[in-house]
Order: C-alpha cells, then sequence, then structure tokens
C-alpha cells in the first residue's frame, strides 16, 4: 500500500541541505574575496561577479522548491525523457550557443549563460539508474553493458566535440557506479592501466613504450609456455589479439597527443611531467595558485586579508581556481575543513544510498557521489599542481550559475528520492 505525502518537505535529510548551505554559503565568501577589491566592497553590487553569484544562489531556492515538488517516481518515470531532452540541449548548442574561450558550450539568454552539460550530467545519472534498476537487467550479458557504456558517452561525445574534455572525464566516474551494481572490476584495471600506458607513452615516446609492453606480453608468453607447452595452441587469439591491441593503442596516443590535441592542452601535460617548465606562460596559473596556497600558511591570512588573491595574481580565481584563494586567506586548516565537509557530504550520501528501499535511488545516489568525489579530486589536484589544468569547477564553491544549478539539481533530487522511501512499498 502506498502512502502519500503531506508536504514537499516532509521527510528531507536536513543534514545533507545543512552541508549544501555551508559549503554554498562559504563558497560565496571565497568568492567575494577573490573577485572583490578594496575599492568595490558593496556585497549588493550586481555588476561584480560574487553579486551575480548571490543572484544565482538566490534563484537556487525556487529551483530546489521545483525539485521537491515533484514525485520521486516522477524523476523515475521520466528519467529517458529527461535523458533526451539534455542530448538535444547538447546538440542545439552547436546552432544557438555562444562561443566562449574556444568552446562552444553556451546558450545564451540575456546576458546570463547557460551550459547544458552541466545539467546533462544528472540527467544521465538518472537514465543510467533507470536502465539499471529494470528487473530484467543483467549485467553479466555483453549486450547490456554495452547499453550502459553507450548511454553514458553519448553526452560524453557531444560534449567532446564543442569541445570541453574536463567535463567529457566526468563521465568515466559513472564506472564507479557499475562496479558497484556488479560490473567486473576488470574494467576500471584496465581503465587504470590504459591511463598508466597514456602517461609514460606521452613521456618516453610511442616506440620506447611499444617495445617495452611487447617485450614484457612476450616474457608472459613464454611463462605460459614453461608452465604448460599447450599454452600457446589455447591461447593463439589471446595474444595475437593482445599484441595487436596493445600496438594500436600506444600509437592511437601517441597520434592523439601530437596531431589531435590543442597545443595549450599539450603544454598541460607537458608541465605536469616536466618535459618543459614555463612559469611565466604555459604553466603561470598552477605556479600563482601553488604560491598562492602555501602563502597562508597553517592559519592562513584572513578574510579578505590574502594579498595575493587581492593583488589577482591567479587569472579567474573565483571558476576553477577557488581552492587557491581558501588556502591563502583560511590557510591548511581552512583548506583541509574544506575537504572534511566534502568527504562528510560524500559519506552521507553513500550511507542515504545504501539505506534507499528501491534499487533505483542507491544507484542514482552512488551515482551523484561518483561525479561530485571525481570533481573535488581532479578540481583540486588541478589546484595544488599534481594533475593538469582541465578546467572543471569545485562543486558548490567555483564561480558560475550553470555549475551551481547542475549541482543544485543532482543533489536535491536525490534528496527527494531518499525523503519518499519509506512510501516505496
Amino acid at each position: 500500500m502506498r502512502q502519500e505525502r503531506n508536504n514537499i518537505f516532509e521527510g528531507i535529510d536536513w543534514l545533507l541541505v545543512l552541508l549544501y548551505v555551508v559549503l554554498v554559503g562559504f563558497g560565496w565568501m571565497n568568492i567575494y574575496a577573490s573577485s572583490s577589491t578594496e575599492d568595490s566592497r558593496a556585497i549588493f553590487d550586481f555588476s561584480t561577479k560574487y553579486g551575480k553569484q548571490f543572484i544565482f544562489i538566490g534563484l537556487s531556492i525556487p529551483l530546489i522548491i521545483l525539485i521537491l515538488f515533484f514525485n520521486s517516481k516522477f524523476y523515475e518515470r521520466f528519467a529517458s525523457v529527461l535523458y533526451v531532452l539534455s542530448l538535444v540541449l547538447l546538440v542545439g548548442v552547436f546552432i544557438f550557443g555562444k562561443k566562449i574561450n574556444g568552446a562552444t558550450s553556451w546558450y545564451n539568454f540575456g546576458g546570463i549563460g547557460l551550459q547544458p552539460s552541466e545539467f546533462s550530467k544528472a540527467f544521465t545519472a538518472l537514465a543510467l539508474a533507470k536502465l539499471i534498476s529494470d528487473r530484467k537487467y543483467n549485467f553479466k550479458l555483453l549486450k547490456n553493458q554495452l547499453k550502459a557504456f553507450v548511454l553514458i558517452f553519448l553526452p560524453a561525445f557531444f560534449i567532446a566535440l564543442q569541445p570541453d574534455m574536463g567535463s567529457v572525464l566526468i563521465y568515466f566516474s559513472f564506472f564507479f557506479v557499475l562496479n558497484r551494481e556488479g560490473l567486473t572490476l576488470n574494467y576500471i584495471v584496465f581503465g587504470t592501466v590504459s591511463i598508466i600506458l597514456f602517461i609514460l607513452t606521452i613521456y618516453f615516446g610511442a616506440n620506447w613504450i611499444l617495445f617495452s609492453c611487447l617485450f614484457l606480453i612476450t616474457l608472459g608468453v613464454f611463462y605460459g609456455l614453461y608452465k604448460d607447452k599447450r599454452f600457446f595452441r589455447f591461447n593463439t587469439l589471446k595474444v595475437i589479439s593482445l599484441y595487436l591491441f596493445t600496438t594500436l593503442f600506444i600509437y592511437g596516443i601517441g597520434y592523439t597527443y601530437e596531431n589531435v590535441l590543442e597545443p595549450h592542452q599539450k603544454d598541460r601535460f607537458d608541465i605536469l611531467l616536466g618535459k618543459t617548465t614555463d612559469l611565466k606562460n604555459k604553466g603561470y596559473n598552477t605556479y600563482q595558485s601553488e604560491l598562492t596556497i602555501s602563502s597562508g600558511g597553517f592559519l592562513g591570512k584572513g578574510f579578505l586579508q590574502g594579498d595575493r588573491t587581492q593583488g589577482k595574481f591567479v587569472p579567474e580565481q573565483e571558476t576553477d581556481y577557488i581552492y587557491s584563494t581558501v588556502g591563502e586567506e583560511w590557510g591548511f586548516l581552512g583548506s583541509t575543513f574544506v575537504i572534511i565537509l566534502f568527504m562528510f557530504l560524500l559519506y552521507r550520501i553513500i550511507y542515504l544510498a545504501e539505506n534507499q528501499t528501491n534499487k533505483f535511488g542507491r544507484i542514482y545516489g552512488y551515482g551523484i557521489a561518483s561525479i561530485i568525489f571525481f570533481h573535488i579530486v581532479v578540481n583540486i589536484g588541478m589546484v595544488i599542481g599534481l594533475l593538469p589544468t582541465i578546467g572543471i569547477p569545485l562543486p558548490f564553491f567555483s564561480y558560475g550559475g550553470s555549475s551551481l544549478w547542475g549541482f543544485t539539481v543532482l543533489l536535491f533530487i536525490f534528496i527527494r528520492l531518499d525523503a519518499h522511501k519509506k512510501y516505496d512499498f
């Protein structure tokens, strides 16, 4: 028997809401610090970036109410429709979109930019949850695995054409969801090995890495023959396929690096891997970000007291490099506090996901946890110089309406699903 809800706020996990408010509020404080000047401190100056972010936060309230207004079954029933709508928006941006910083990723509505890729993540997570939660879905079947892969990487394909490779990488986070739901760990191992080969190929060159890999494979074949003389007879096709795939994969990486990646993308990898050093041009942003964070020390310089932040040493600091503001003004203590907040948020999402009464809610919960986790690791890793400059925002922190609204939609759909779990019987 199904019960009916009395109001849109009934059953809401207020701890998740509180974490959202704290992260958004603290994020705005750092946007204010990084985009204001001594001559312009007026909080309600809506011509500034911190003023615009204030508007974005205010508009998030009716968005949240709208999300909570719909019954949880609405999101399950119309997950496919929302997914198709997100694809239409991603395709439409090539016709009606605006090109900014070399990427056609934005719609422009009266001076307000809207980036559809920020919302497609939530709708892809919904569609994936609907697909996998079907009782007839069996992950052991290759055709079902392919369905999941196509569903995940179709929006990623359109985003890659914009091009926005940072957003494309986020879709790989869904493999954590697939693994949780029964997909063999071999896919994650394969992905990890592929990343390692990608890095080694860029650093040492395709020829050296290919020779090393083929040598190791050959040693493996000889070891197999040593253990069983029939090894090659029963594994001939597998061995030949491995030789061919390894050759094509490594040379494919080399070709992509030399002929497909844009010069600025190649520069980011070269600087990260130490192949080149250019602290004034190519590596300027990351270098300045590292200096800004380290200058904060343990306790930080204090709110609005960061001289490097106020001096605008880090370009576009309020967007992808917002964490450097935290590091300078709030120090190691504040930076750690932010990470703890994020980890607590992820823990709470996973805890609630495991306690869902239906499979759809659990899968979606793991989906958003994976997306947020990937954003946090890549963004902070980029800001502190451990990863190349990819250009993805820090959830709830970075300046931008699309980013804030996208993560708001992502989180509050789950909050609605969780609020209604007691009615799903």
